[in-house]
């Protein structure tokens, strides 16, 4: 796992802006393995901290205490996820949903909103809150 310290207030207000940050993390990431990345953000959506996991061709854990204590750590009001699926399907799997369901659940404890998990298969990407489920 590693860390990435953001050091400019970069706003991540919409989805469009969020899709393109992400889309620019993957582009440097082998497409074979999947990857998860994390963009916790303030209240103005202001970035805070990103971290990157890196998984295999497989999967990619999905580290919910550590999400949760970094959120913790940064006094983050919202969250944003987004990993690829190396198969090239950008449809959410189930256990793309449960693992955003128990993160949604842990986060609002902190008064904190996942607010997008966006996933990137190729050149698509699907949202699942603009498929309703956030």
């Amino acid at each position: 796992m590693r860390y990435q310290r953001v050091e400019s207030p970069l706003k991540l207000d919409g989805a469009a802006k969020a899709r393109l940050f992400f889309s620019h993390c993957f582009a440097e990431q082998d497409p074979t393995s999947e990857t998860l990345w994390v963009a916790h953000l303030d209240d103005q959506a202001r970035c805070l901290h990103v971290s990157h996991h890196e998984g295999d061709t497989c999967g990619v854990d999905f580290p919910l205490r550590n999400i949760i204590l970094d959120a913790a750590r940064h006094g983050s009001a919202g969250i944003l996820l987004a990993h690829n699926h190396p198969s090239g399907d950008p449809r959410p799997s189930e256990s793309d949903f449960s693992a955003t369901r128990r993160l949604a659940t842990a986060a609002e404890a902190l008064d904190c909103t996942v607010l997008d998990h966006l996933v990137f298969g190729g050149a698509e990407c699907t949202s699942l809150r603009g498929l309703g489920y956030l």
